[in-house]
């Protein structure tokens, strides 16, 4: 099943007082960065995020959930909680290595 604009919407309204949200759809779902990195995406309607360090620490009841078949688990984050999703999205992108240039 793929996501919907609405709950696409409704996800980008949520995670307005964080800077440096966008998002890409991609094969029916959304891959979301954070300061030009992915820190995770709507699968199905549901908004998981990668489980990095920070992420298991400010969600450790967050359950593990597949965004698609044969896919890495990542933890599905309460998009409620503004004020953890503030907190949550740039530490997790702190956490991402920046992409490698590519060699001319």
């Amino acid at each position: 099943m793929a996501s919907t604009k609405d709950y696409l919407g409704f996800v980008l309204e949520q995670l307005s007082g964080v800077d440096e949200i966008t998002y890409r759809a991609m094969m029916g779902e959304y891959i979301i960065y954070c300061r030009g990195k992915v820190i995770g995406g709507i699968y199905d309607d549901r908004f998981l995020v990668k489980p990095t360090e920070s992420a298991k620490r400010l969600m450790p009841e967050a359950p593990y959930e597949l965004p698609y078949d044969g896919a890495k688990e990542m933890l599905l984050a309460d998009i409620d909680n503004r004020e953890l999703m503030a907190e949550l999205l740039p530490a997790v992108a702190d956490e991402i290595p920046d992409k490698k240039k590519a060699r001319s």
